[in-house]
């Protein structure tokens, strides 16, 4: 399903911690602020709801996010505050004995998708299972793909949404700084430069709307980078907030802008899979 019309689009750069009743006091007060501004989606960062983890390498299974299952009542808030407005965010989802870094995309009216991170870092594997695909689905604002942190590292992801019919994709991250070559401005670190290749490339490959949040502030010795932004499907940032708290709108005509990119250049309908082996 194509949204028809221009779109108002919201990337949310904020901090979330292990206090749930906090971080859903943030997130109602940024999607009102969003509403205000007349935003029709809003992406909130990875782990909205508990924080991400404090130490990627050897997570402390004592100390994980807590675990929320999907009728949970911080979850079902969400999506009552979320009302007409179309909302992504991100938690700890409890399923069985697993635990999974998810994402959930909702109105009022309920859940419209959901995915699991599938490709995890370093130590990630400690704490959540891993998730096992990418699917689009229909929203009122147009088809949206998700994708979790480390999976927009890798092409295929973000391709895979785009041939399932993604116009746009849902970025939601905890990217932290480098934790390996920590740089003494962040400006000048490896893993910022890369947020911002990544965000842009997965958007001008695809030809599509990219809206990419990310976590501030720090925790435990995790240091978010922020730079929540929207690109457009020619790989141009639309809006931005650098590194500081805050929401990055953007509005355009999501199905005419992707028409314009493939106008000449038709980057899905011209691959080759048969020759990619």
């Amino acid at each position: 399903m194509s949204a028809t019309g221009t779109v108002r689009i919201g990337a949310v750069a904020a901090n979330f911690g292990r206090d749930l009743d906090f971080d859903l006091q943030r997130v109602a007060t940024l999607i009102e602020h969003a509403r205000r501004d007349g935003a029709a989606l809003l992406v909130l960062p990875d782990a909205a709801l508990g924080g991400y983890l404090a130490d990627l390498r050897h997570p402390d299974p004592e100390s994980l996010p807590p675990a929320l299952p999907l009728d949970d009542v911080h979850v079902r808030k969400v999506a009552a505050f979320a009302a007409e407005m179309v909302v992504c965010f991100g938690f700890c989802e409890a399923d069985g004995d697993k635990r999974y870094n998810s994402a959930l995309c909702v109105t009022g009216d309920g859940v419209l998708g959901s995915h699991r991170k599938v490709h995890q870092p370093a130590g990630e594997s400690i704490a959540y299972a891993p998730g096992t695909g990418f699917r689009a689905f229909d929203t009122p604002v147009g088809r949206i793909g998700m994708l979790i942190d480390y999976d927009k590292t890798f092409p295929e992801s973000a391709r895979a949404l785009a041939v399932d019919g993604a116009e746009i994709i849902a970025a939601l991250s905890a990217w932290p700084t480098s934790i390996t070559n920590r740089a003494p401005r962040m400006a000048q670190d490896r893993q910022s430069r890369l947020f911002d290749l990544y965000d842009q490339a997965r958007a001008a490959e695809n030809q599509v709307v990219l809206a990419s949040s990310n976590q501030t502030g720090a925790l435990g010795g995790m240091r978010f980078l922020g730079q929540a932004k929207v690109v457009g499907p020619g790989g141009d940032i639309l809006a931005r907030t650098w590194s500081k708290a805050g929401i990055a709108i953007a509005e355009l005509d999501v199905a005419a802008e992707i028409a314009t990119a493939r106008r000449v250049l038709n980057h899905l309908t011209e691959r080759k899979p048969e020759a990619y082996g």
